[in-house]
């Protein structure tokens, strides 16, 4: 499969989140729903992400609803919740 270039940022693929370096977020993706493609940033580069850890991972979840009210493909809440 060949990479993408989208608005001068390569990408692996449609959907499959990547690091950032040096940007204001932690992660970029380039997100496709059905015909739709949109380019997601998201996370805090100066946070450490710690999901091995039950309980963050249990509140992280709550905080952002991610079982109770399952967010679009295309927002940057569906992908912190995949991630974690």
């Amino acid at each position: 499969m060949a990479s993408i270039t989208y608005r001068g940022e390569r990408f692996s693929g449609y959907n499959q989140p990547k690091r950032t370096s040096g940007g204001t977020k932690k992660f970029a993706v380039l997100a496709k729903d059905k015909e739709k493609v949109r380019l997601i940033r998201f996370g805090d580069p100066n946070m450490t992400i710690k999901k091995n850890n039950p309980e963050r991972r249990k509140s992280f979840r709550a905080r952002h609803k991610c079982d109770s009210n399952p967010p679009n493909k295309l927002t940057a809440r569906y992908w912190s919740c995949k991630k974690w």
